[in-house]
Parts: structure tokens; sequence; C-alpha cells
């Protein structure tokens, strides 16, 4: 790691989205991550184009902010390129969050997630209240990537053929054809998912697993690549129903959206308080950086990135932990050992680097875990939070170090 004290620098200013503090690093690790020294949390650096300090010239040192360098397997050490010298990953990564953060104003977590579930093949269950722009970031993305984007809305009454589509008979040909129902889309917004019986839930399993839907004995594949985004209201829990541990299973990351700082909370005020047409908005303001080909190979590319022997037992061994930890009397699956190891590939890839770290399966333990475990009754008597137990469980086991 390396600290930034050159005060004749070019420098980055930003806002650390935990404590607000206010920190300083080098321009050139624009677009890497940085450690903030008061909390410890780690944020991404912003690009220097669009920091406070106008990417050139000295700024005052409120804080100093430490830039995090992926420790390398052979111990040398590696930073994160610039962009211009970065990976293919790294630079679309990159494009794609600086999009995104033209309309959609912080949620670090739910954007990270959301690319490393789109780039591993997964899906996304956010867990937040209502109005935190989840409907804005979905279609954002889907305009940045060039995919189609679609949104279903769960009721009480919504039926599995609403959601997959169904046989229609067709009076001029006198035969029953088949109308596509809103799942025939690559960006899909599972809305308050819910709030629907487990008969609707159970529609999705097939989609969100297989990427088809088979109805009348024919089968009827998606278009690739394909993303599940659900969400669910933690608060209100009248006409509800619990999402069956099947279909919890499917979806690779389960993330909360919190909500947003002051100073952000000002910024999106200000970026959406007027009568702009969010459309149009979108149509002029965001560019698609991406194509869905490009997707697809990048998302065979992160299959290639190697996991140490060595990585492979530390994920296992946390997955297998959550089985018999005294808190817990549901444990995690296998496919929460797969999801892990998955994700530490793509975003080892987003780091620009072919081999994956301790750090990467840590960064991702709790949003691949938090929904694959069940409360013991006594740990849910005492009021014990889900993501402290899994941070104690990890803690407990060696880290191990790569040769």
């Amino acid at each position: 790691m390396s600290t930034s004290n050159d005060p004749d620098a070019s420098l980055v200013k930003f806002r650390c989205g935990k404590c607000d503090k206010i920190l300083k690093v080098k321009a050139e690790s624009s677009g890497g991550k940085a450690k903030c020294p008061s909390c410890g949390e780690i944020v991404r650096v912003p690009d220097a184009q669009s920091s406070d300090s106008g990417g050139g010239g000295a700024v005052e040192v409120i804080e100093a902010g430490q830039v995090v360098s992926p420790p390398d397997p052979m111990g040398k050490g590696v930073s994160l390129k610039s962009e211009e010298g970065g990976t293919a990953a790294q630079g679309i990564y990159r494009r794609i969050t600086n999009e995104i953060e033209k309309v959609f104003v912080g949620q670090d977590e739910l954007v990270q997630g959301a690319l490393v579930a789109l780039f591993s093949n997964g899906h996304v269950l956010i867990e937040s209240v209502p109005g935190l722009g989840k409907t804005l970031f979905v279609r954002t993305l889907g305009k940045v990537l060039g995919c189609d984007f679609g949104r279903i809305q769960f009721t009480a009454d919504l039926m599995p053929s609403d959601i997959t589509g169904a046989p229609v008979f067709n009076m001029k040909s006198q035969e029953f054809e088949f109308r596509p129902g809103p799942v025939f889309t690559q960006l899909l917004l599972a809305d308050e998912i819910n709030r629907s019986p487990a008969k609707t839930h159970a529609a999705l399993l097939e989609i969100m697993q297989e990427r088809r839907v088979t109805i009348d004995g024919n089968t009827y594949s998606l278009e690739l690549p394909f993303l599940v985004v659900a969400t669910q209201n933690p608060i209100e829990s009248e006409g509800t129903y619990n999402l069956p541990e099947a279909q919890l299973d499917r979806f690779m990351f389960k993330l909360s959206a919190k909500y947003p700082t002051e100073e952000q909370e000002a910024e999106i005020l200000i970026r959406h308080g007027g009568q702009e047409d969010l459309t149009r908005q979108l149509a002029e303001n965001i560019n698609q950086v991406t194509t869905p080909e490009e997707i697809l190979s990048l998302t065979a590319e992160s299959g290639t990135v190697r996991v140490d022997e060595l990585l492979v037992g530390y994920i296992n061994k946390i997955v297998r932990l959550t089985r018999t930890w005294p808190q817990f009397y549901l444990g995690a699956s296998p496919r929460a050992g797969i999801s892990l190891m998955q994700g530490a590939r793509t975003l080892a890839m987003f780091h620009g680097r072919d081999y994956a770290v301790p750090d990467d399966v840590i960064e991702i333990a709790l949003p691949v875990l938090r929904h694959r475990v069940q409360l013991t009754a006594e740990a849910e008597v005492e009021g014990q939070s889900v993501d402290q137990i899994l941070s104690d469980l990890i803690r407990t086991i060696e880290v191990p170090r790569l040769k």
C-alpha cells in the first residue's frame, strides 16, 4: 500500500461514504480503491476529472487515503493500473461505473454487487426501503450495457403465466401461439418479489437457474446475458410471503441498499429535483459503453482466473463452518461456495488480476452468505445480527498465504 503525501502531485479529492471524511490520493489511483484511515472503509476512487480537485493541482490535505493494492501471490505486489494501461475488464468496469454515476448517486456496494453477479451469471436480491433508486439503477444499467430492460411489479394476484407468458389462441390462424411474458428480457427488475405467493415464485426457479422457460412441453431460451434484480421491503410484513429457501439459494448476492449520506442526498435533489423526464435524461446523458456480446466474452474470460488450491480450501472452510456454527440452524449450501469462487474470480478480473486472492473472497462473503443461513430461535430472540455472526465466523478461519 502507498500513501498519498505529496502536496504538489495531481490529486483526487473525494469523500468517504461511511464516515464522511474527505480523502485525498494521487490521480493515478483513479478507478482503484482506497482505505479510509478514519473508519477503515474501502471506497472506490472516482475519476480524476470528476473529483473536487479538478484533476490537477494541489488540494488541502484533510485526511489521507491509503490506496489499496491487492497482494501478489509471488510477494511482489501489484498496483491497480490506469484505464489506459489496465486490462480490458478493468476498462469496461470503470466505464460502466462512470456512466452509472452520471445519474445514480452512491450505493457503491449495490453497483459492484450487481456487476459482479452479471459477469458471473448470477442474480441479485436487494433488501431496501422504497425510493432508493433501484428502478433507476437497473434502467441505467440496461442503457449502459446495451441490454433490454424489463420490470415486473409483484402482487398477491400475480399468476405464473403473467411472468412467463402463455399460449394465446389466434383467431386468424385457428392455432395457439405462444406470447412471451416480461421475463423475456436481459435485465429484469422483480419489484417487491415477496408480495406474491409461492406458486408465482416457483415460475422463476427454472428461469433463474437454466435461463429458459418450459410451457406445454415446449422450451424457450432467454437471450443472454440475463440478470434478475429482485427487491423486497424489510419493513412491511403485511401481505408478504417469505421466499422459499430454494429460490433464495438461486440468488448469488443479497445486497442491502442503505439511505444516502447527507451530501449524497443533496446531490440527488440537485440532479433529480426538477421536472426533467427521466427517459429523456437517460437517452441524452448516458452512453452505451459495451455490448451483450462483450459481456458474454468477459464472463467466459472470468472463468479462466486462477484460484489457488489453498484459496479453494479457504472458501470450503467458510461454507462448511456455517453448518456447524451454534447460532445457525441452517447453514449454506454448496452453491454458496460456487458463488464465492465465481464472484472472487470476477472481482479479481475487475481489479486487473488473472488470479484471485483472499481479499476477493472476504469482500463478497457477506452478500453471498447472509441469505443462505438461518438464525436459531435463541439468536433471534437475543437480536443477534446475521452479518455480525458471519463476520465473527470468518475471523476464526486462518487466511491462507498464497505462494
